[in-house]
Formats: C-alpha cells, structure tokens, sequence
C-alpha cells in the first residue's frame, strides 16, 4: 500500500507540473493568434515527437523529453540588413555561421500573405504580452492553486488540544550546545507532566481565564513563570482541574510565521518564559480570500530570493552532492526532487489525507510560481530575454525619435544566439547537477 501511495504521489506532482507547463504555452499561443502571428507549432515537451495533429495553420503535439515545451511563431529575427539597408550575406566565423543559419531556418517557415504576419513587426507591447503571457499564466495557476489550499483545505493552525507532554524541560541553549533531546536525571520536570496533563487533554481554562485559543493561552503560561495557577482539560468528556506552576526557563523566540528567531551569526535567539512542556495538536481551518494574495506574495519572495542567488545555491548543490555537507532545504532542486517529496508526503499515512492533499496541491503551486520567477530572468532563451529584447528595441527607436535620428528598426535577436545557445548549455547543466543531487543526496524534508 506505500508504495501504491507513493507512486500516486509522483503521478499527482508529474501530471500537475505536465499541465502547467503545457498551460504556460497557451498563455503564449493565445495572445499569439489574437494578434495574427502565424504559429507553427504548439509542442510540450522536447525532442523526437510522440504524436501530432494539425488544426489549421498549427501543428499540436506531444514530443518524448517532458522537459518543457514551447510555441513556434513565423518571423522570431528579421532579416539582416547593413547600414545601406541591403541585405547581408552570410558571414565566416562559428558564431555567425550559427546566427545565419538561425535565420535561414526562420526565413523557410515564411509563406506568401505572412508579410504582415511575423513576429518582430507586432508592436512592442504586442510582443511583451506575447512573450509574459506564459510566465502570467503559471502565477494564475499558482494563485488559483493557493486559493483553493487556503480557503478550501485551510492552513495548518494551533488547536487547545495537546499533543506532546514532555517529561523533562532541557534549556534551549542546552540544546544548541549538547544537542540534548533526552531527559537526565538532573532535567526538572515538567510542570504539565508533573500535573497529569495528558496528549489528547483539551486545555478549556488556565488561571481562572477561558482558553479558546492556543496562542493566547501561550502568552498567559510564559506570563506565570514561578506562580501556581488552576488549569482546566477535559479527557474523554470529563472536566479535570488541577494545579500547575510554569518553571522559568531558556525558550526559543518565535517569529510571527511561527519558526525560531535567529540572529546575525544564525543562532536561536532566546528568553526566559514560562514553561510547562506541552505541544498543540494542529488542524487544517480555511481562510478568507483577503488570506491567498499575501500568501502568494511570501512565496514569491522566497522564491525570487532563491532565483537572485541562483549560482551561489546551485554550487551548494554541487558541494553537498560530492560531500558530506547536507542540503538546503530551502535550495533548488529539480522535478525529480519535487516528485520524491510528493512520493514520500503521499506515502504518510499516519498524516490525515486532507493534509497529504494539501501539500500536494502547494507542491504544484510552488513550482508554478517558481516557474513564473525563473521564466522573468532577463536572459535568452528565457521569456524575460525576449521581454528584455522588446524594451531595449522600444527604448532605441524612442531616442531616436527624440534627437530626430532614422528609425533604428527592429532589434536583432538573432545576433544574441550564441549567448542563447551558452545560457542554454548552462541551464541543462545545472538541471542535470540537481538531477543527479537529487538522486544521490535528496533534500531531507522530514528528518
């Protein structure tokens, strides 16, 4: 049955990112059409094709690598002109060579009435929606994806319900130092172990104030460090009241999103609280719909973060998968990755289905608005490259309008494939050093 659970977890993630990928290109295809490009080619995937079929003017297709996909429109590079603005002949050299050959693949798909019909004589901004059009349609997806995660699963919040009863309270900075997790004999105990208090216990008064919620009842416990209070549960229907006194101690400071507070050098910043050794039961509570857009935003953050520091991660990569080091878990990883995470979530079953759900659907959100990020790099052959190409191309013709100079006309992508073709070469070995990370040393989600 794990195995079953796991496999179904890999198809879940496989299909999902599949079809945002090939939803991506119809966020290019559609706007391509409505304004008259002449497309040849709607394909997902790279490589030998698996199957076909054409509908008008464009060939729909599936091909044998699942490594993404793209559209093929009439006219990418114009066609190459001198000063006097004859047409240049071919020219020696490696790199020129490629460009001309570029160019003389793009001239064959032309066919007469496509005059009008080729890319680089859209309007810029025509061209701009075109080429963010794929990237817009994976952040719709991984909006629409967190909404129904949010409002429809909910996230995970604290419940008044108790989980975990510790025996023994360690100091947090005896943690760091020792990396203690078991109790010694010179440990004091907890205070809640020491009152009784049990997992599954609902905690529903403490010091003489109603509990509805668990943060609050949180704030009053490191409020009584040193004083004996009353505190209220019920187990299996029956009220219990006992005495509890919360022990002064070393704790870890939260941070709003709940995880540890470090500082400058990366250690847990602490302070003395009140503590009596109890973890909360936690449940899934739908939000409202004000809740998705600032949950898309921190997720966008992250990921542009992990973006910006791209070659920096990607080395980390490298160190760990030829070392002993660990991997980040907040680092890269490929689809491979992604579907072994999945894998490994669908296979819990000690985890209630609606959570494993959930984490599925946020994995295919994550990567959609990774997706959406990464595709703005304003580098060739990336979206945000054809992006980059389009504003360079208006802010040239705009000087030269203002200083009165000849139209430069269109700007000449096809001079940038060799730095294409090397950001290309790069982007394929970075994916095969996560691939290969991913095999050997997986990112370790769950300890």
């Amino acid at each position: 049955m794990t195995v079953l659970l796991f496999i179904a977890g890999v198809l879940f993630v496989v299909v999902g990112i599949g079809a945002s990928i090939a939803l991506h290109e119809v966020g290019h295809l559609v706007p391509a059409k409505l304004f008259r490009v002449r497309v040849t080619q709607y394909m997902v995937g790279f490589g030998p094709t698996l199957w076909s079929r054409r509908r008008g003017e464009t060939e729909y297709g599936l091909k044998a690598i699942p490594a993404g996909g793209y559209v093929s429109m009439v006219g990418m590079f114009p066609p190459a002109t001198t000063e006097t603005g004859t047409v240049r002949q071919s020219s020696t050299g490696v790199f020129q060579q490629l460009v001309t050959d570029a160019r003389q693949a793009a001239a064959e798909q032309l066919q007469p009435g496509d005059e009008d019909r080729v890319f680089y004589k859209l309007p810029i901004w025509n061209r701009i929606i075109i080429m963010l059009g794929g990237p817009l349609m994976n952040l719709l997806i991984g909006t629409v994806l967190f909404a129904v995660l949010i409002m429809g699963f909910g996230t995970a919040q604290a419940t008044t319900t108790i989980a975990s009863v510790s025996e023994c309270v360690v100091p947090a900075s005896q943690q760091a130092a020792t990396g203690q997790t078991e109790c010694t004999p010179d440990d004091p105990a907890a205070p809640a172990y020491e009152a009784g208090l049990l997992p599954g216990d609902r905690v529903i008064a403490f010091d003489g104030r109603q509990v509805t919620d668990w943060n609050e009842l949180s704030g009053w416990i490191r409020d009584a460090a040193g004083r004996e209070v009353g505190i209220t549960v019920v187990r299996d229907g029956e009220t219990i009241d006992s005495r509890i006194t919360p022990l002064l101690t070393e704790r870890p400071v939260a941070t709003a999103d709940g995880t540890a507070e470090v500082d400058d050098d990366g250690n847990a910043v602490t302070q003395e609280v009140g503590f009596i050794g109890v973890g909360s039961t936690q449940e899934l509570v739908p939000q409202p719909a004000s809740e998705v857009l600032p949950a898309v935003g921190d997720s966008l953050a992250r990921v542009a973060g992990v973006v910006l520091n791209l070659p920096q991660r990607v080395v980390e990569v490298g160190q760990a998968a030829f070392s002993d080091a660990p991997r980040d878990p907040e680092g890269p990883i490929s689809v491979v990755g992604v579907g072994r995470i999945a894998g490994e979530i669908s296979a819990m079953e000690e985890i209630p289905v609606a959570s494993r759900a959930a984490t599925l659907i946020g994995l295919v959100a994550g990567v959609n608005l990774a997706l959406f990020v990464f595709n703005l790099i304003p580098l060739l052959p990336l979206d945000g490259g054809h992006v980059a190409g389009a504003l360079w191309e208006g802010f040239r013709r705009g000087v030269a309008r203002v200083f009165g100079r000849p139209d430069p006309g269109p700007f000449d992508m096809a001079r940038l494939l060799p730095l294409t073709y090397a950001v290309a070469i790069l982007l394929m070995g970075m994916g095969v050093l996560l691939i290969y990370a991913d095999i050997v040393k997986p990112v370790d989600l769950f300890g």
